[in-house]
């Protein structure tokens, strides 16, 4: 059970009676874009981020248009997102993690390359 001083965090997932997670023991919490969110144990970054609504969290080199999940299996790269600072990751094969800071990519995503 959560101490009821920190702050709720929504897994988008199923409720219990008084409006807590079920099995909080399997919960771990993560930031994206700065949003405190929280998925199952073992559950993709590209699952947890679905499970709160979150469909598009990277936008293309030549355009900015915006992507996320397109094969679900690793092969299309459309899915990528910078996870505790390292660009390029695969949300669809990266497992969440506790702690994880994930940030949505621009384009090839090291701003400091240029295009």
């Amino acid at each position: 059970m959560r101490n009821r001083s920190e702050p709720s965090v929504d897994t988008g997932g199923p409720r219990g009676a008084e409006g807590e997670v079920e099995g909080d023991a399997d919960v771990v919490r993560f930031a994206f874009d700065g949003r405190a969110l929280a998925a199952r144990r073992g559950q993709s970054i590209a699952g947890a981020l679905w499970g709160h609504g979150i469909v598009a969290w990277r936008t293309t080199r030549g355009g900015g248009r915006p992507r996320g999940a397109f094969c679900g299996m690793g092969a299309c790269f459309d899915c990528l997102v910078v996870v505790n600072g390292v660009p390029g990751q695969r949300a669809c094969l990266v497992r969440v993690s506790e702690g994880d800071a994930v940030t949505s990519q621009e384009g090839h995503g090291h701003g400091a390359l240029g295009s």
